[in-house]
């Protein structure tokens, strides 16, 4: 174990796609060792079932916090989402955390759901919370079903933050007046760091919170020293594929304030046209060479890329425009471990 404690610093388990997803109980082993306070769990429907992850790395470790960031809230029923995770808080003495996106609407098209309102998101979290107080929901009918009768036990009192995942200024707002915290998403620069924070705050102050408890943790995507290979599959194929995404790209340019042109001339070329799937899982080498040219540098540089110094500079401004915490995205434990020195050197001047 580090004699060292970096409890304002996080990252992901398992970033990106997997096929090994026993990886994750070694990375969170990494990850308390080297003295990070928390670990992320970005939930897929494949082999990234939060729960079963959530459970491997809380036993796998002694201290360290584990959160989603996130997984969704229509995708289990209420009552099995509360008792996932009043499960993982009492196996862990506290230490889960949940983290709630909305969802893609183009997945819940497929999966037959309706897609999470506000009012569904506020209704659903309250629904948790009293299941996690032991109060039992009686009678409801409303944007999270018919629910007659829900009880987890009375006997429960689990407080477990909610954290927001996110980042449109609307949704800033709205995740001031309701969550614990927001996570935020990777490629969001400084300014869009700062004004999610402003966002975030209002909405506390409307709601009549104190903003000062809401926690904010921006996504870096990190990479030390990496061969042009990783560079190209790691940062441009991420960024390439979060600019395909319909509405989730627009939100992004918006927040940072970015050039939308660039994102429609992005779109249109016949590269990025012509790609069967999302340009990380099946774009070549080659095309990926194109990709990067149509993105500009100031886009890409909202990241840690270089040395162990410019990797340590770049983690400690996120602090400087908003930021509670950081969460060390696109790189493993063992990848990164090497910036934390020079982080803490940084840290002592």
């Amino acid at each position: 174990m580090s004699s060292t404690s970096f409890q304002e610093l996080s990252c992901y388990l398992l970033p990106g796609h997997t096929q090994t997803p026993a990886d994750a109980i070694t990375e969170a082993r990494q990850a308390e060792a080297l003295g990070l306070g928390r670990v992320w769990l970005s939930e897929r429907f494949d082999v990234k079932d939060a729960g079963v992850i959530c459970s491997a790395a809380l036993t796998a470790t002694k201290s360290i916090k584990v959160a989603t960031a996130g997984t969704n809230l229509h995708t289990r029923h209420p009552l099995t989402l509360a008792a996932m995770c009043s499960s993982l808080h009492y196996i862990s003495d506290g230490r889960f955390e949940l983290g709630l996106a909305r969802g893609s609407a183009i997945r819940d098209q497929l999966m037959g759901l309706e897609h999470v309102s506000n009012r569904k998101m506020v209704e659903g979290i309250d629904i948790l919370r009293k299941l996690w107080r032991g109060e039992k929901i009686v009678g409801y009918d409303g944007p999270m079903g018919n629910l007659p009768y829900l009880s987890s036990g009375d006997w429960l009192d689990a407080d477990i933050p909610i954290y927001f995942v996110g980042f449109g200024p609307k949704s800033m707002a709205f995740a001031g007046q309701h969550f614990d915290g927001v996570h935020l998403h990777t490629f969001i620069g400084p300014d869009g760091i700062k004004r999610a924070r402003q966002s975030i705050e209002e909405g506390a102050e409307r709601a009549g919170r104190n903003p000062g408890k809401l926690r904010i943790c921006s996504v870096l995507a990190t990479l030390l020293e990496p061969t042009r290979e990783d560079y190209l599959k790691k940062l441009v194929a991420r960024m390439a594929t979060y600019m395909q995404a319909p509405g989730y790209a627009e939100l992004l340019v918006a927040v940072n304030d970015w050039d939308s042109s660039v994102l429609q001339e992005f779109r249109s070329h016949p590269v990025v046209a012509s790609m069967p799937g999302g340009i990380d899982s099946v774009a070549t080498l080659e095309q990926l060479e194109q990709i990067e040219k149509l993105i500009p540098s100031e886009w890409l540089s909202a990241a840690a890329v270089g040395t162990r110094e410019q990797c340590a500079a770049r983690l400690l401004e996120e602090f400087e425009h908003g930021a509670d915490e950081v969460c060390i995205h696109a790189s493993t434990p063992a990848e990164f471990a090497p910036i934390l020195d020079a982080y803490q050197l940084l840290k002592d001047e």
